[in-house]
């Protein structure tokens, strides 16, 4: 079992930046990988950004150039740099940590950028 906590949510002018944490806790050994995701208005489990194997880093066509990530791939904390904020990023961004078997989520942070 794998807990996630996220932190560093909250409410920002466009084209401000904020940085997001995640740090894992429990059984963190079984982790491969963890990674970002968000829900939006316009769209459910949106994908932001994850280490894959290699430690190789993937973003999302909507975040590239403007979000980093950063921390170990596999844990226990890792860090989403976000830049240059737009209000489409306004949403609840998650936490994810890959194992074998299973794929955890934490319970979210909210991000709200105004105008």
């Amino acid at each position: 079992q794998v807990t996630l906590v996220e932190s560093g949510g909250g409410l920002v002018e466009a084209g401000r930046s904020l940085r997001l944490s995640c740090t894992a806790s429990g059984d963190i050994d079984t982790i491969i990988f963890m990674g970002w995701y968000r829900n939006t208005p316009e769209k459910s489990r949106e994908f932001v950004a994850t280490y894959t194997t290699g430690s190789s880093i993937l973003f999302g066509d909507s975040v590239k150039e403007r979000f980093a990530i950063a921390g170990g791939s596999a844990g226990p904390t890792v860090y989403l740099q976000m830049n240059n904020l737009k209000p489409d990023d306004t949403g609840d961004y998650y936490c994810s940590a890959k194992t074998h078997n299973y794929h955890y989520w934490g319970q979210g942070t909210q991000v709200t950028v105004s105008s």
